[in-house]
């Protein structure tokens, strides 16, 4: 299991669609198996993937969590910065 956090200029509701565009159906082809305004998580292939933000201060936390995806979540961090 990989558990990274990073910090976006993104609001969170652009970091959620930009990961249902990543992981979902129209990217990596998981399930989304949940979807709000701050937070997404997804499944598939034997693993799954969960990402959650929070607004502060100094921009968008974002706690990216996943379970034999750390290659492509890695990826996805880049994508956000």
């Amino acid at each position: 299991m990989l558990q990274l956090n990073t910090r976006t200029k993104r609001k969170p509701e652009e970091v959620v669609k930009k990961a249902v565009e990543f992981f979902g159906p129209g990217g990596y082809g998981l399930k989304v198996t949940e979807q709000g305004d701050s937070c997404a998580a997804f499944e598939g292939g034997g693993g799954e993937v969960r990402i959650t933000t929070c607004v502060d201060d100094k921009g968008t936390s974002v706690d990216l969590e996943s379970r034999e995806w750390d290659y492509q979540l890695r990826k996805f961090t880049d994508e956000i910065d």
